[in-house]
């Protein structure tokens, strides 16, 4: 059963702030999945679920390292980019079993590119612009599988 949720945010201060919530309440073993154009806000949310989780260092997207972890928070955040990857076995050489079924909490950007490695329950965020109202709006959407 798909439960899911709307977030109209107008700011990426608010996009951010959801972030924030989405990491506060993450339980360990959670996986997020983030679909969105490029510039549509994916590190911005990003960056508010590591401050949830207490990280207080720079959060960036990992475009050429694939994976960046961070154990200084209340679990390991593990923030995947896996636009680059050629290949879904190349997710195998950077051991993302022990990302996606270990006890910390993954975001997977591009996650649509390797979908048939996702595990069966996990969170989908899409985050959508729509200019008729206005620049920095943007519709998320949750949907948990």
């Amino acid at each position: 059963m798909e439960i899911v949720t709307r977030y109209e945010t107008n700011s990426s201060k608010e996009t951010y702030s959801l972030g924030v919530r989405i990491g506060e309440s993450a339980a360990p073993g959670s996986v997020y999945t983030l679909i969105g154009d490029l510039g549509v806000g994916k590190t911005v949310l990003t960056q508010g679920v590591a401050k949830g989780l207490g990280i207080t260092g720079p959060v960036s997207s990992p475009t050429f390292t694939i994976l960046q972890v961070y154990d200084e928070g209340r679990m390991p955040f593990y923030h995947f980019d896996v636009y680059r990857i050629g290949d879904v076995s190349e997710m195998d050489e950077i051991g993302y079993e022990d990302c996606f079924y270990g006890d910390g909490i993954c975001i997977i950007e591009w996650a649509n590119l390797i979908e048939e490695l996702l595990p069966e329950h996990y969170t989908e965020i899409v985050i959508e612009k729509n200019l008729e109202k206005g620049f920095d709006y943007r519709l998320i959407t949750m949907t948990k599988h």
